[in-house]
């Protein structure tokens, strides 16, 4: 069967949301005077991102929602207990510095307008579907993307197979014929590939980790339109395995 669709990542693929967050959570932790109780920039970041991974983790298992998540990760950074009320306005408050540092990757625009005429573009993500339609308006790229399909809506997150093709369903396609692109190797490479799409994995920092049968390897998305032309031409996806 052909490839009719990419489906999208969005985070740390088409977004730079590492870069955001770091301008953003610096930022705000200079407004707010915690930067020095926290041991200056680079601890604090580390200390931030690993709270980011621990609750981060804990929603992929199923334990908390995205807004438990939010309010987690600001009690888990400052090791204080917070009522809901001063996690949300804490967290609300650093929110406002990630916004407004925002960006695209270079090469993101690019890859979605040269795809625009080859095959059907969709996002699937992990975050909420509010927060992603509203994240994608703001960068003025959601005019590319016929759906905006996420884990609050569809019920599962990724890696979970029933993530990917609860997406595929959306679309009226069947697996075989979607294309997954993501920069996490084993959410999106892994879990794409498990489900029974093609995966492409961006690795944008690489050398990376050895690559496993059934995902294809890039090094940005100026590759994927070319890729993408191949295996079109060739007819059938597995041809990108």
């Amino acid at each position: 069967m052909p490839l009719r669709a990419v489906l999208w990542d969005l985070d740390d693929t088409l977004f730079d949301y590492t870069g955001s967050d770091r301008t953003g959570v610096l930022r705000h932790l200079h407004t707010e005077g915690l930067l020095a109780s926290y041991g200056g920039e680079a601890a604090a970041l580390t200390r931030w991102r690993r709270a980011m991974e621990t609750e981060f983790a804990r929603f992929l298992a199923g334990e908390q929602g995205f807004l438990e998540r939010r309010r987690a990760r600001a009690r888990t950074f400052l090791g204080t207990p917070l009522s809901d009320a001063e996690a949300d306005a804490w967290f609300g408050r650093y929110v406002a510095h990630y916004e407004a540092a925002w960006r695209l990757f270079p090469d993101s625009v690019p890859a979605l307008e040269a795809l625009t005429p080859l095959v059907r573009q969709a996002v699937l993500s992990n975050s909420s579907t509010a927060n992603q339609e509203r994240k994608l308006t703001a960068l003025g790229i959601r005019g590319h993307f016929e759906a905006v399909l996420c884990a609050d809506a569809l019920g599962h997150a990724k890696p979970a197979p029933e993530a990917f093709r609860g997406a595929c369903a959306a679309l009226d396609l069947p697996p075989a014929d979607v294309l997954y692109v993501g920069d996490r190797l084993d959410i999106d490479g892994l879990g794409a590939r498990d489900a029974g799409l093609a995966a492409v994995w961006l690795d944008r920092t690489g050398p990376g980790e050895p690559l496993p049968p059934g995902v294809r390897r890039i090094r940005g998305l100026a590759e994927l339109p070319e890729l993408v032309r191949g295996v079109i031409g060739f007819g059938a996806p597995s041809t990108i395995r």
